[in-house]
C-alpha cells in the first residue's frame, strides 16, 4: 500500500494547483506544519542544551519559581488544545480508514501540532521556573504563525462549502479560537511583565513562601498539570521510602494555609457582621462567617464534583456505543455522528473522559479537605483566643469544664472539617441521581423507574441503620470511657491493690464494665454488618427486579448487551449517592450540633476589663489620702473592694481595703476557706469586681530594672510571677517548666534550683532536668510539683511575686529552706514585692506586712508589732501555734534527708540499664547495616501480627470467614456472566431469568453471611485480647509498673483496644472485599479480553511499586498526623488548667504563638496525608483506564463493567486499606508484647487447710538474715537484716532516702525479691504462703493517700465483709464520723476520682479507717505523716496509742513523733542500731 503525504503520487488531483496554491487542501495542510516545525526547531536546543545541562536550576525548590500572568488559563487552553488535536488526529485516521493509499496530510499536521503543543507547555514551564520571560518571544511567534495558518485553512473550508455538518470544519474552527486565545495570553504576559517592546521591564519577585526553603508543601505553587496529578509529590514519596518522615521533612505550611491567616479571614467575617446592632455569636452568625471566609473554595470543590459526576456518565454511554456498533468508516470528510459511531474512537473518548472525571473528582476531594483543614485551624485559634479571655468563674463554677473545651477542639472542629469535606455532595448528589434516573428511563423505560424506586425506598432504611449505628457507637464510647476510668484508677492504685490483695475486686469491676461495653459492641457490630450487607445487596436487588420486569413485562423491548451493561453501570453509579446520603445527613446534623456548642462557648462570659472609665475618674479622690504614703512605700492599694465569682452571686470578698508595700514581704493568713487565694485572684483580675478600685503603680509593671515612679494611677496590670496553690506544670522538661519561656541564665537557674532544694530530685530523675514531665506532672510527687511551680516564680524577673501556699506539700525542712534561701534571700533582698499566702505561722516574724482574713473580710492588717498591740487575742492564738510548729522543727533530726522523694534508686538504674541495652542493640544493628534493615522493616507488612489477630478468632470462624468471602465473589462474577449470556440469547427469557434470580438471591444471602462473619470474628478477637491483657496486667509484678510508664499501659487499654474493637474489623472487611473484587475483575477481564494480559504485567509491576512506596509514606504521615494532634490537644488542656497562671505572667501572646505552631504542625501533616492519598488514587486510576483501552471482544460490555466499577473503584481502596491495616495491626503487636509479661507467683507451698484461720493472731515478727532486691539483675537494697519484733510492739524505722526503709516494709508483702533469709510471722515463713492469703492478712497505710471513685463504703470495704456499725466505728476512730454524717448519703456518699472532694488530710484519715476495718494484728505505716498538718498528726498519735494498742505497728517516718517505743535506724543497706 502506497504511503505519501498527499496520497497516491499518481493521482494528479492530489497535487493540482490550477485554482491557486491555497485552494489545494494538501498544500494548506503542509502549510500548517510550518509553525510546529519552527517551534520544535527553536525550542529543542534550549530545552536539551540550556536546561538539560543545569537541571539543578529547575529543581522544584528553586527560589526564582513563580507564575506568569494567565498561568492557569494557559494550561487549561493547552489541555483543550491537546484534546482537540487528538480528535483531529482520530478524525483524519478514520476518514482515511479504507483508502488504498494513506493520506498523511489528514493527520500528520495534527500529530505535529500535538507534539508542538506539548513542547510549548514544557518550554513555558521551564521559562517560568527560571523566571526568564524574554525567551517567551519564541512562543509569541509560534502562536501567531499557528493562528494565521489555521485561519487560512478555516477560510478555505468556508470558501469550498464545507460547513458545520463536517467534523473537520468544527475542529478547525475550534483550533482557530484556541490559537487566538493562547496568542492573547502571550500578549498579556508582554503587557504585564514588559519583557520586550518596553524600555523598563517589570521585575516580579517569586512568592515569599518559595523563598523560604522550609516550605515543602507546594500544591498551591505548582502548575496545573502537577496540581491535577500531584506530580510534585513524587520526590516526597520517594524520599519517604529512603528515610522516615518527620516534621522537619514536611517543613512549614505556606502562609495562605497557616492557622493565623485563616483565623484573620474568619475574624474579618465576624467583624463584618458586628455592624448589626443585635449581633451575637449565634449559630446563624457562625454559619454566615464560615461561608464568607471559606465559601469560595467550597464552591470550586462543588463545581469540580458536579463536573466529575457528569463525566462519570460517559462510561455507561460509551459502553452502550462500544458494544452496539463495531464498524469502521472510511471517508475523507465525516460527520460527528459517523465519527462517534466508531468503537475505537469511543474507547479513546471514554479513556479521556474517565481521566478527566477522576482528575476533577480528586481535585474536588482535595479542595474540600484543604478547606476543611484550614477551617479547623481557624476555629481552633478562635477557640483558643476565647479561652484566654474566659472568665475564671466559668471554670470554677462548673459552667465550662476542661473536658468540654477539649471535646470542642478535638471532636467538634473535626466534625465541621468533615462536614465541609462532604458538603459538595449536598449539591452533587441530586444532580447525579436525576441524570442517572433519566438515562435509565431512556434505556429501559418504566422498569428502570421500578429499579430506581427500590433503591430510593431502601435509602430511609439505610439511614435508620446508620442512625442506630451512631447510637450504638455513642453507647460504646460511654461504656469505654467508664471502663478506662476504672482501668486508670486500677493502674494508679495498683500498689495498694496488691498490698491489700484486692486485684480480683477491681478485675471483676473492669470486666463487668467491659461486658456492658461488649453488649454495645455487639449492637455496633450487628448494625455495621447490616449496613455492609445493604451496601452490597441493594444494587443486586435493584438490578434483579429491573431486568426481570424489563424482560417479562416489555418482551418486545430492546434487551441487548449494550442496554443491559449500560444499565448495570448506571445502577452502580446511582447507588453510590443514595448510600452516601445517610453519611452526609448524619454529618450535617453533627455539624449543626457542633456549631450550636461553638456558639454557646463563644457567647460565654469573658474576663472583665481591669479598669473602666468611671474608676479612672474616681481614682484621684480615692488615692489622695494615700499619696504621701504611696510615694514612700505602697505598691498596690485596694479600696472599697467587693468581688464575686458570678455576677448574680453574693460577694466572696467584701470591704477589701488593703495596701501592699512596695519591695517588701506581705503575708496573708487566715483559716481555711476565708478567702486568701480569692484575694490574690481578685488582685490579678480573675474575679468579677462589683465595686472598688485596684491600682497598680508603675513599678509593679514589667520586670526588674524599670524606672520607679512615686505617683501611680489605675493602669493595666503588668506581669506577676504567680505560683498557684495547686501546682500547674507544662508537659515539658523540668528546665522548661522553671525558665517558663524566659531566656536561660545559668547562674540564676542554679540559684533557684538550690533555693527550692530541687537538685537531689533532679539527680534521681532519668534524664536530670531534661526529663520530660508528664501531663499534670504525673511522674512527680506532690512536693516536687509544688517546688517546681515555686521555682518558676522565683526564676522570673518580675517586680511582683504572688505565692499561694507554697509550703502545703512540703515537709518542715524543705519549707524552712525555701523560706530562707528562696523568699527572703532571693526575693526580698532584690526588693521584690512579695505576697505570700501561708498556714505556716512560724514565718510571721519575717513578714514586713501582715493581712489577716476571716470569712471573706479583712480582719486586720499591719506589722506583727501592730497586731500584737491592737489584736492581743489574735496574736496570742498565733503565738501558741507558732510555738508548737517551732517545737516540731526542733524535734526533727536535721541530718535526715526528706523522704518525699519516693523515686527509688533502682528505677533510675533500670532506666540506665535499658538505655545501655538500647545502645548495644543500636551498635549491633549498625554493624549489620542498620539503615537498610530499618528501611526493610518499614516496607514490610506485619504479617505475624495479622496471623496473631486471625488465629485469635479460632479454628471455626477463620475458615467460615475465608470460605464465605470466596463464595460471595464467585457468585458476583456468575451474576454478571449470566447477564452476559442472557442478553446474547434474548429468545429464552424464562430460563435465564430464573438462573439470574437464583444467583442474585444467593449473592444477597452471601453478602449477609460475609458481613456477619467479619464482625463476629472482630468481636471474638477483641473479647479474647482484652481479657488476656487485663489478666496479665493485674497479675504483673510491681517491678513492671515501676519501669513501664503508666500512660503506655493505659494506651494499650484505650487507643489500642479501641482500634481492635472498632477499626480493624471494618478495615479487614473492606480490604478483603476490595482485594477479592479486584482479583475477580482482573480475572474476568483477562478471560474476556486476552489482549488485556499484555498490559496487565507492566500495570501490575507499576501498581506494586506505587503501593509499596505509598504504604510507607502513608503510615509515616498517619502516625505524624496522630502524634502532632496530641501536643495540640495537650496545649489546650494545659492552657485551660493554667489559665490563671498564664494571665498572671502576661504570657498570653507566647502561648498563642505556641498554639499556632502546634496547629500548623498538625495541619501540614494532615495536608500531606491528603495529598498522598490523592497521589495514589490519581496514579491507580490513570493506569487502570490505560489498561481498559486494550479491551475489545464480543463480551466487551461484560469486561468494561468490571473495569469501570470494580477495578477502578476498589484497587485504590485495597491499597489504602492495606496501609490502614498495617498501622492498625501495630495495636495487636503492642498488646501481644504486653501479653509476654511474666505474672507474679501467687501459688504457695502451704494449702489453705495448713494456714490457721485467724493467722496472724499475735503479730510476732522474726527477720532472719534478710536480703532483698527489686530484680534479679539489680543490686540488693537490703543486706543481712536481723530483727525480732514482739507482739503488740510499736516500731519506728527511719533513715536517709534510699537507705531501704520502704523496701523493708514491702518485704513483708513479698513485693520485692527476697533472695536470702526469711521473714517469720507467728511461726510461719511468709515465703510459703499464697500471695493472696499473705497480703489479705496484713494492713498498711502508704504515704500517698489513695481513694477510688465510688462511695465511702466501697473505699473502706470493697470486699463487702463489714457491717455498717463496723464502718462507723472505724470512721469514729479516724475522727471522720462527723464529716461523713454531714454528707448526703452518709456511707453511700460519693467519692470523686482520686478523692478530690476531700482534703489531703481527710484522705489520709480515710486510709487509716480502711486499715482499721481490716482488724489485722500487724499494721504498717509507710511515711503516712510526711505531708499532713500537725492537727492530723496529733489524731494519728492518738489512734496509734489507743485503737492500735494491742497490735504490732511498724512505722516508717522522718521523726519519732508518734510515740513509738523502739526506733530502727537504716543507713545505706545495713541495720545500724536499735534504741
Amino acid at each position: 500500500m502506497a504511503l505519501a503525504f498527499c496520497g497516491d503520487e499518481g493521482n494528479s488531483t492530489a497535487y493540482n494547483v490550477d485554482h491557486g496554491v491555497l485552494n489545494n487542501g494538501c498544500f494548506v495542510d503542509a502549510l500548517n506544519v510550518v509553525p510546529h516545525v519552527f517551534l520544535l526547531f527553536i525550542t529543542f536546543p534550549i530545552l536539551f542544551i540550556g536546561w538539560g545541562s543545569q537541571s539543578s536550576k529547575v529543581h522544584i525548590h528553586h527560589s526564582t519559581w513563580l507564575h506568569f500572568p494567565g498561568h492557569n488559563l494557559r494550561w487549561i487552553l493547552t489541555f483543550i488544545l491537546l484534546f482537540v488535536l487528538v480528535c483531529e488526529i482520530a478524525e483524519g485516521i478514520v476518514s482515511d480508514g479504507v483508502s488504498e493509499s494513506r493520506h498523511l496530510h489528514l493527520y500528520m499536521p495534527a500529530g505535529m501540532a500535538f507534539l508542538a503543543a506539548i513542547t510549548s507547555v514544557v518550554y513555558y514551564h521551564n521559562i517560568e521556573t527560571s523566571n526568564f520571560p524574554k525567551l517567551l518571544i519564541a512562543l509569541l511567534f509560534y502562536w501567531t504563525l499557528a493562528f494565521i495558518t489555521k485561519t487560512i485553512k478555516f477560510v478555505k473550508f468556508c470558501d469550498n462549502g464545507v460547513g458545520f455538518s463536517q467534523l473537520r470544519f468544527c475542529l478547525t474552527g475550534l483550533l482557530v479560537v484556541l490559537y487566538g486565545m493562547l496568542l492573547a495570553v502571550e500578549i498579556n504576559v508582554i503587557r504585564v511583565r514588559r519583557y520586550v517592546f518596553f524600555k523598563t521591564p517589570k521585575e516580579v519577585k517569586p512568592p515569599e513562601d518559595l523563598q523560604d526553603l522550609g516550605v515543602r508543601f507546594l500544591q498551591p505553587f505548582v502548575n496545573l498539570l502537577s496540581k491535577g496529578t500531584y506530580w510534585w509529590m513524587n520526590t516526597f514519596i520517594k524520599t519517604a521510602h529512603k528515610k522516615p518522615i518527620d516534621l522537619k521533612t514536611i517543613g512549614k505550611l505556606p502562609i495562605a494555609m497557616r492557622a493565623l491567616t485563616n483565623y484573620i479571614l474568619l475574624n474579618e467575617a465576624f467583624e463584618a457582621q458586628k455592624v448589626c446592632k443585635a449581633w451575637s455569636y449565634g449559630s446563624r452568625s457562625i454559619w454566615r462567617a464560615l461561608c464568607c471566609a471559606f465559601g469560595r473554595p467550597l464552591l470550586l470543590s462543588s463545581t469540580f464534583r458536579i463536573l466529575a459526576d457528569l463525566l462519570g456518565f460517559a462510561g455507561p454511554l460509551c459502553i452502550s456505543g462500544i458494544v452496539h456498533n463495531i464498524k469502521i468508516l472510511g471517508v475523507f470528510f465525516i460527520s460527528s455522528q459517523e465519527f462517534l459511531s466508531n468503537a475505537y474512537v469511543l474507547a479513546v473518548l471514554l479513556f479521556f473522559a474517565l481521566l478527566l472525571q477522576r482528575t476533577f473528582l480528586q481535585a474536588s476531594y482535595y479542595v474540600a479537605i484543604e478547606t476543611g483543614i484550614n477551617l479547623r485551624g481557624a476555629i481552633q485559634t478562635k477557640i483558643y483566643n476565647k479561652i484566654m479571655q474566659l472568665s475564671t468563674s466559668n471554670m470554677s463554677m462548673g459552667e465550662m469544664t476542661a473536658g468540654q473545651i477539649c471535646n470542642l477542639v478535638a471532636i467538634d472542629t473535626n466534625q465541621l472539617m468533615w462536614f465541609f469535606f462532604l458538603c459538595p455532595n449536598l449539591w452533587a448528589m441530586p444532580v447525579q441521581i436525576i441524570v442517572g434516573v433519566l438515562l435509565l428511563y431512556y434505556l429501559l423505560g418504566i422498569s428502570a423507574l421500578i429499579g430506581a424506586a427500590v433503591i430510593i425506598v431502601l435509602a430511609p432504611v439505610q439511614y435508620f441503620v446508620a442512625t442506630k449505628l451512631s447510637q450504638a457507637q455513642r453507647s460504646t464510647l460511654e461504656y469505654s470511657n467508664e471502663r478506662l476510668k476504672k482501668t486508670n484508677e486500677m493502674l494508679r492504685g495498683i500498689k495498694l491493690l496488691k498490698l491489700y490483695a484486692w486485684e480480683h475486686i477491681f478485675h471483676s469491676s473492669v470486666e463487668e464494665t467491659r461486658q456492658k461495653e461488649m453488649t454495645s459492641l455487639k449492637s455496633f457490630a450487628l448494625y455495621t454488618s447490616i449496613s455492609i450487607f445493604m451496601n452490597a445487596a441493594i444494587p443486586i436487588a435493584a438490578v434483579l427486579i429491573t431486568f426481570v420486569v424489563h424482560a417479562h413485562l416489555t418482551r418486545k423491548a430492546d434487551f441487548s448487551p449494550s442496554v443491559a451493561f449500560a444499565s448495570l453501570s448506571l445502577f452502580h453509579i446511582l447507588v453510590s449517592p443514595l448510600f452516601l446520603l445517610s453519611s452526609v445527613v448524619r454529618s450535617t446534623v453533627k455539624a449543626l450540633v457542633s456549631v450550636q456548642k461553638l456558639s454557646e462557648f463563644l457567647s460565654s462570659e469573658e474576663i472583665g476589663e481591669e479598669h473602666d472609665k468611671s474608676s479612672e475618674l474616681r481614682s484621684a479622690d480615692n488615692h489622695s489620702k494615700y499619696q504621701a504614703v504611696v510615694s514612700r512605700a505602697v505598691s498596690l492599694p485596694i479600696t472599697n473592694g467587693f468581688f464575686t465569682w458570678t455576677p448574680e452571686g453574693p460577694p466572696a470578698l467584701s470591704n477589701i481595703d488593703i495596701r501592699i508595700p512596695q519591695g517588701q514581704l506581705t503575708m496573708i493568713v487566715g483559716q481555711v476557706g476565708c478567702g486568701k487565694s480569692s484575694l490574690l485572684l481578685a488582685i490579678l483580675g480573675e474575679m468579677q469586681k462589683i465595686s472598688g478600685n485596684i491600682s497598680w503603680s508603675s513599678n509593679c509593671i514589667g520586670v526588674l530594672g524599670t524606672p520607679v515612679f512615686v505617683f501611680f494611677f489605675p493602669r493595666k496590670r503588668g506581669a506577676v510571677a504567680y505560683a498557684s496553690q495547686k501546682p500547674w506544670l507544662l508537659n515539658a522538661t523540668v528546665e522548661e517548666n522553671i525558665t517558663f519561656e524566659s531566656s536561660f541564665n545559668k547562674q540564676r537557674y542554679k540559684a533557684v534550683i538550690d533555693a527550692c532544694s530541687l537538685q537531689p530530685d533532679i539527680d534521681i530523675l532519668p534524664h536530670g532536668d531534661q526529663t520530660q514531665i508528664g501531663e499534670r506532672g504525673i511522674n512527680l510527687s506532690g512536693g516536687q510539683r509544688q517546688r517546681i511551680s515555686v521555682a518558676r516564680a522565683l526564676y522570673q524577673q518580675t517586680n511582683v511575686v504572688f505565692l499561694d501556699d507554697p509550703f502545703s506539700a512540703l515537709d518542715i525542712h524543705l519549707s524552712d529552706h525555701l523560706m530562707q534561701e528562696g523568699i527572703l534571700k532571693m526575693l526580698r533582698e532584690d526588693k521584690r514585692t512579695i505576697v505570700l499566702v501561708t498556714h505556716k505561722l512560724q514565718y510571721l516574724p519575717h513578714a514586713d506586712w501582715i493581712i489577716a482574713m476571716k470569712d471573706g473580710n479583712i480582719q486586720r492588717e499591719g506589722t506583727l508589732k501592730d497586731i500584737q498591740k491592737s489584736e492581743t487575742e489574735l496574736f496570742e492564738h498565733w503565738k501558741t501555734l507558732m510555738n508548737r510548729q517551732d517545737q516540731e522543727l526542733e524535734k526533727e533530726n536535721p541530718v535526715l534527708e526528706r523522704t518525699n522523694l519516693r523515686r527509688t534508686m533502682y528505677s533510675r538504674e533500670a532506666l540506665l540499664k535499658d538505655d545501655e541495652e538500647d545502645e548495644e542493640d543500636v551498635t549491633e544493628s549498625d554493624d549489620d547495616d542498620n539503615l537498610s534493615s530499618v528501611l526493610h522493616q518499614r516496607a514490610k507488612m506485619p504479617w505475624r501480627a495479622c496471623g496473631k489477630y486471625l488465629s485469635a478468632a479460632g479454628i471455626l470462624l477463620l475458615p467460615l470467614l475465608l470460605l464465605s468471602q470466596l463464595l460471595k465473589h464467585t457468585v458476583m462474577v456468575a451474576i454478571d456472566y449470566c447477564l452476559a449470556l442472557w442478553t446474547e440469547h434474548e429468545f429464552d427469557h424464562s430460563q435465564y431469568s430464573k438462573i439470574f434470580s437464583v444467583l442474585c438471591c444467593l449473592g444477597i444471602v452471601l453478602c449477609l453471611v460475609t458481613s456477619i462473619a467479619v464482625e463476629w470474628t472482630g468481636l471474638k478477637v477483641t473479647k479474647k485480647l482484652h481479657s488476656s491483657l487485663l489478666n496479665k496486667i493485674i497479675l504483673a509484678p510491681m517491678r513492671f509498673f515501676e519501669t513501664t510508664p503508666l500512660g503506655s499501659i493505659l494506651n494499650r487499654f484505650s487507643a489500642d483496644c479501641n482500634t481492635i474493637d472498632q477499626h480493624i474489623p471494618a478495615t479487614l472487611e473492606c480490604l478483603s472485599r476490595s482485594t477479592l473484587l479486584c482479583v475477580s475483575a482482573l480475572a474476568v477481564i483477562s478471560y474476556v479480553t486476552p489482549m488485556f494480559l499484555i498490559a496487565l504485567v507492566p500495570l501490575a509491576i507499576m501498581c506494586y511499586f506505587i503501593q509499596k512506596y505509598f504504604r510507607v509514606a502513608s503510615r509515616d504521615l498517619q502516625q505524624l498526623d496522630d502524634s502532632t494532634q496530641l501536643p495540640l490537644l495537650s496545649h489546650f488542656s494545659e492552657t485551660v488548667e493554667g489559665l490563671t497562671t498564664i494571665r498572671a505572667f502576661r504570657y498570653e501572646a507566647k502561648f498563642r504563638q505556641k498554639l499556632l505552631e502546634y496547629t500548623d504542625s498538625n495541619n501540614i501533616a494532615s495536608l500531606f496525608l491528603t495529598a498522598a492519598n490523592r497521589w495514589l488514587e490519581v496514579r491507580m486510576e490513570y493506569e487502570l483506564h490505560a489498561g481498559q483501552m486494550m479491551q475489545t471482544s464480543k463480551n466487551v460490555g461484560f469486561s468494561l463493567v468490571f473495569a469501570l466499577h470494580q477495578v477502578s473503584n476498589y484497587l485504590n481502596w485495597m491499597v489504602r486499606n492495606l496501609a490502614d491495616m498495617e498501622i492498625q495491626l501495630g495495636a495487636v503487636k503492642r498488646i501481644n508484647g504486653l501479653l509476654k509479661t511474666e505474672a507474679e507467683n501467687y501459688e504457695g507451698l502451704l494449702s489453705s487447710s495448713q494456714i490457721p484461720q485467724n493467722w496472724p493472731d499475735r503479730g510476732e515478727i522474726q527477720i532472719q538474715n534478710l536480703s532483698v532486691r527489686y530484680d534479679s539483675n539489680l543490686k540488693p537494697v537490703l543486706k543481712h537484716v536481723n530483727a525480732h519484733i514482739s507482739p503488740g510492739q510499736k516500731i519506728g524505722i527511719c533513715g536517709r532516702t534510699g537507705s531501704g526503709k520502704s523496701s523493708f516494709s514491702l518485704a513483708f508483702f513479698r513485693m520485692v525479691d527476697t533472695f536470702e533469709g526469711r521473714i517469720i510471722i507467728d511461726g510461719i515463713d511468709i515465703a510459703k504462703l499464697p500471695l493472696q492469703t499473705l497480703r489479705s492478712r496484713l494492713s498498711i497505710i502508704l504515704q500517698d493517700p489513695i481513694l477510688f471513685s465510688g462511695t465511702i463504703r466501697f473505699n473502706l470495704d470493697p470486699e463487702k465483709k463489714c457491717t455498717d456499725s463496723m464502718l462507723w466505728e472505724a470512721l469514729e476512730i479516724a475522727q471522720l464520723k462527723h464529716v461523713v454524717k454531714a454528707l448526703p448519703g452518709g456511707l453511700d456518699a460519693i467519692v470523686t476520682e482520686g478523692g478530690e472532694n476531700f482534703s489531703q488530710g481527710q484522705r489520709q484519715l480515710f486510709c487509716l479507717a480502711r486499715a482499721f476495718v481490716r482488724k489485722t494484728s500487724i499494721f504498717i505505716m509507710d511515711e503516712a505523716t510526711a505531708s499532713i498538718d500537725m492537727a492530723t498528726e496529733n489524731i494519728l498519735q492518738k489512734v496509734v496509742m489507743t485503737a492500735f494498742a494491742d497490735r504490732t505497728v511498724v512505722t516508717i517516718a522522718v521523726s519519732d513523733s508518734l510515740g513509738r517505743g523502739l526506733v530502727l535506724v537504716f543507713r545505706c543497706v545495713f541495720v545500724l542500731s536499735w534504741f
